[in-house]
C-alpha cells in the first residue's frame, strides 16, 4: 500500500497553493468568486490572488478560467478543463 503525501501549505509555491484550492472547489463544476473572499482560506492576500489569477489564466491546463465580471472588485469564474 502506498501513500502520497501532499505537501504542507508552507512548502508549495503560491501559484500552486492557490491552483490546488481552485481544483478542490471547482471539482464538481463551475466556481466563481472574489478575490477577497477566499483570501483567507488560501492564505493571500486578493491583490496577490488577483495576480496569480492572470497567470493561471495561461499557464493552468486543468482548470479554464475566466474574468467573469467586475462591480467593486473583479468577479472570477473556474472550472475543470475539459
Amino acid at each position: 500500500m502506498s501513500t502520497t503525501v501532499q505537501p504542507s501549505t508552507d512548502e508549495m509555491s503560491k501559484e500552486d497553493r492557490l491552483k490546488t484550492f481552485l481544483q478542490e472547489k471547482a471539482n464538481n463544476g463551475e466556481l466563481y468568486f472574489k478575490s477577497k473572499f477566499i483570501a483567507d482560506e488560501v492564505g493571500l492576500s486578493p491583490k496577490e490572488i488577483g495576480a496569480l489569477m492572470v497567470k493561471l489564466k495561461d499557464s493552468a491546463a486543468e482548470l479554464q478560467v475566466e474574468k467573469w465580471s467586475y462591480t467593486s472588485a473583479t468577479t472570477w469564474r473556474v472550472e475543470p478543463a475539459q
